[in-house]
């Protein structure tokens, strides 16, 4: 028996679009989603710039009542969810819903929701504190509430390790599949931080830029005048199933999962380690779970944050692990054009990675204009670019030192 992993649903809520369509069109056409912040006064804050999630109303997905006990991460989840679910075509009466399962990662989770309490607690007492905080804040509400909307009962858990967690959620997700314990699972990631303590905490620690007059050019991975990340919110859902459901229902294939590779630094809390020492790791073995060399990889999407750190230690690691063929492999960072998700980056990262392969194009690393010595590879300046992509490794690390590479490629049915 076949024990293929194929991607057959994609679902997106980005700073670029409330679709995949429109996410893939501003990807591909370079338009940035970050501006200014209007869900809350930013007077007195040194970052004022964001990538909101615009316009999204979840009673589109869902009823009132069922969003008003949701935080705003798990209300993307769900949209997310319910789009990859439509667009994969799955019908959960004629599937067996036992073996359905839902792995969806959350680097933050609910931290709106616990602003809100701890500003109730503070000046209203206990008593004000919601009966609905708890759920409504821990990661693993996300997918507990995907089930319950398609009543689903396989494997039902959240992974969290900062900005790697979809990334393991959908790695874990290909493992499932793969030694039998599941045939179809919904996965990715889902963040909603763009709050006060979140935009200021991440400020007090120098990790975002403070291009906040001119937010469409402040996300400049790779760039040599790049001053840091700028945080962002969203969903990335897949649907990961395997090639015998696949087949059996007559699904859309998108591409093949093929390889997953997982590390830890042990060497600082938010720093990488020295020249991605950690990052060589994930990708090498992403690649020997692949059975691949690495001058079959394509198209690399990097984790790209536009830190001083994470950029020329993420070059270092490509050059370790491609040897020569780093300077010829593409190498872009989405996140220069919707900013950095968190825990929900993976998703739609890989997402991206999909849509290069299904339209043979490879998104830009916009806002790239001075060349910085330690980071001289091909990212794809400013321009996307028309060329084949047969298979794609997607990187995605965490503070805590959590790495993660996943690798895709073309769906053959005769390999």
């Amino acid at each position: 028996m076949s024990n293929k992993v194929l991607i057959t649903g994609l679902g997106a809520i980005t700073p670029c679009g409330n679709t995949v369509t429109e996410f893939w069109k501003a990807i591909i056409g370079g338009e940035s989603g970050l501006a200014p912040i209007t869900r809350f006064d930013t007077t007195g804050f040194t970052v004022t710039i964001a990538g909101e999630v615009k316009d999204f109303d979840p009673t589109d997905f869902m009823d009132r009542k069922s969003a008003k006990r949701m935080d705003r991460f798990t209300q993307f989840a769900v949209a997310a969810s319910k789009m990859a679910v439509e667009d994969a075509e799955l019908n959960f009466d004629k599937l067996d819903r036992d073996r359905i399962g839902v792995i969806v990662g959350s680097g933050i989770g609910g931290i709106e929701t616990h602003e809100r309490q701890c500003t109730n607690l503070i000046l209203k007492g206990p008593g004000r504190i919601s009966p609905f905080f708890i759920v409504m804040m821990i990661a693993d509400t996300a997918p507990g509430y995907i089930s319950m909307f398609h009543g689903i009962k396989g494997p039902n858990f959240a992974i969290t390790s900062a900005c790697a967690s979809a990334s393991h959620a959908i790695g874990d997700a290909f493992k499932t599949i793969q030694r039998g314990d599941a045939d179809i699972i919904i996965s990715g990631g889902a963040e909603a931080a763009v709050t006060r303590l979140s935009i200021g905490g991440f400020a007090n620690m120098k990790a975002l830029s403070t291009r906040n007059d001119d937010p469409k050019k402040a996300s400049r991975p790779f760039d040599a005048e790049r001053d840091g990340f700028v945080l962002s919110e969203g969903a990335g859902i897949l649907i990961l199933e395997s090639e015998e459901s696949a087949i059996k229902r007559g699904a859309k294939i998108y591409g093949e999962i093929t390889g997953m590779g997982f590390s830890g630094d042990a060497h600082h809390i938010t720093e990488p380690a020295p020249c991605g020492e950690g990052a060589v790791r994930s990708m090498r073995t992403a690649l020997a779970d692949a059975k691949m060399n690495p001058d079959e990889i394509e198209y690399i999407n990097a984790h790209g944050t536009s830190t001083l750190y994470n950029d020329k230690n993420e070059t270092q690691a490509i050059k370790t692990v491609f040897e020569d063929y780093a300077y010829k492999v593409p190498v872009s960072s989405t996140k220069s054009i919707t900013g950095h998700l968190l825990g929900a980056s993976g998703g739609i990262e890989l997402i991206a990675c999909i849509l290069a392969m299904n339209h043979s194009i490879i998104p830009p690393t916009i806002n790239y204009s001075n060349k910085d010595p330690e980071c001289d590879l091909d990212y794809v300046p400013n321009v996307a670019r028309k060329s084949t992509v047969r298979s794609v490794l997607c990187n995605a690390f965490g503070f805590g030192g959590h790495n993660a590479s996943l690798i895709a490629r073309e769906y053959n049915n005769h390999s």
